[in-house]
């Protein structure tokens, strides 16, 4: 039980990796703001775990943020940590013919809304003695993937901002990380890739022999989280079953 009287904000907690992550915290006695931009889907996975409530909010909205992260702190009264996780992925396209209306949604959503996620968060750690978040990266922070020019783009600027308020805060007891998972059989990468041979052949690239679990995200995610990685800040984090390793 190692969140038992913290209070935790994860935002994209309607579903996928967001939703494992909020069930992991619950189950160490976390309570868990559920931030969404789909307030039913917030509502429905606060729903199933003990001590958890949703707040809707786009995060590519500054103010919406600040607006969702005070109304967390109100609920409970504090701030202990976050995961800012909410994110969308993107056609696969040449760079050269990349849709500029997609560009800017994915920059908009998968970094700013990062920043601006954070920019929310840390007053709240800060006046709280200190706390820890995490960032939801990708194997896309670490290398380059032809055809996702925003996505890539994006999470390698989310690793960037990791260890610059990692650097910022520290004194202030905030630590920031980032988690950096491989493909994930989530409801947003199972609507873009339907095709189960596709799959297959991930699976087959890693190390393991398997793609990850959202689990295994949300394991690495609550120990970045803990006390038990008091001593780890400023970095990115691979849940990657070996696929990067070659």
């Amino acid at each position: 039980m190692r969140f038992m009287g913290k209070v935790i904000a994860v935002t994209g907690g309607g579903s996928g990796l967001g939703a494992a992550i909020v069930a992991r915290l619950a189950s160490e006695g976390a309570e868990v703001g559920v931030i969404d931009l789909d307030p039913q889907a917030a509502a429905r996975v606060a729903g199933q775990v003990q001590g958890a409530k949703a707040f809707a909010a786009d995060v590519s909205d500054p103010a919406a943020m600040h607006r969702a992260i005070a109304d967390v702190v109100s609920w409970r009264g504090k701030l202990d940590g976050a995961v800012n996780n909410a994110g969308v992925g993107g056609p696969f396209v040449p760079s050269a013919d990349y849709p500029l209306d997609w560009w800017d949604r994915t920059i908009a959503i998968n970094l700013s809304g990062v920043f601006y996620s954070m920019r929310a968060e840390l007053p709240h750690l800060i006046a709280n003695g200190g706390g820890a978040i995490v960032n939801m990266s990708s194997i896309c922070g670490f290398i380059g993937q032809a055809g996702t020019a925003a996505y890539v783009a994006a999470k390698h600027g989310v690793v960037g901002l990791t260890k610059t308020v990692a650097l910022e805060y520290g004194a202030q007891g905030v630590r920031c990380n980032a988690v950096c998972p491989t493909y994930v059989r989530t409801p947003l990468t199972l609507a873009e890739l339907k095709d189960q041979a596709i799959w297959a052949d991930l699976d087959a690239r890693h190390a393991t022999g398997h793609c990850a679990t959202p689990d295994d995200v949300a394991a690495m995610t609550a120990f970045l989280l803990s006390g038990d990685a008091r001593s780890v800040t400023g970095s990115a984090h691979l849940v990657d079953g070996g696929i990067t390793a070659s």
